[in-house]
């Protein structure tokens, strides 16, 4: 049995969040919308590759009109003060997924999509990078012994 962590913002918003196809999908998605968001605003061609790369490394059972409304909640949910807590519940399954290299790789294909690599957007990659390392693997926790 593996731990699921789907976040609060997609709960109930995909038609079948139990299967594992979804992790990768929302941290790929967050991943790619915290890059477009840190230059403080987000190119149409960014929101486009991360679509595009979504699309095309994860072969989702979703339209792509679907993928860009999610990359869009994300986008919007960045915006907030407590932004935080939304990228990594989003990045936390990426160790246990082995989506390192994927995330960094959306990641660095966002960031330079418009053509320029923004410092804001490098160190938001730099960030990335820390947070799929430094997160431990998720540990499933046996209720009887709690």
């Amino acid at each position: 049995m593996s731990a699921r962590y789907i976040p609060k913002m997609f709960s109930g918003k995909i038609h079948d969040p139990s299967t594992s196809e979804h992790d990768p999908i929302y941290a790929l998605l967050m991943a790619g919308a915290f890059v477009a968001v840190a230059d403080g605003r987000v190119d149409s061609a960014e929101r486009e590759e991360a679509i595009h790369y979504i699309d095309r490394s994860i072969r989702p059972n979703m339209a792509k009109a679907r993928i860009a409304e999610l990359f869009d909640q994300c986008a919007q949910l960045l915006q907030d003060r407590d932004f935080a807590d939304a990228v990594l519940e989003a990045l936390r399954p990426v160790p246990a997924l082995s989506l390192t290299s994927a995330v960094i790789e959306i990641a660095e294909r966002v960031a330079a999509a418009d053509g320029r690599v923004h410092s804001s957007e490098a160190q938001a990659i730099r960030l990335i990078r820390l947070i799929t390392v430094a997160l431990p693997e998720p540990q499933v926790i046996n209720s009887s012994h709690i």
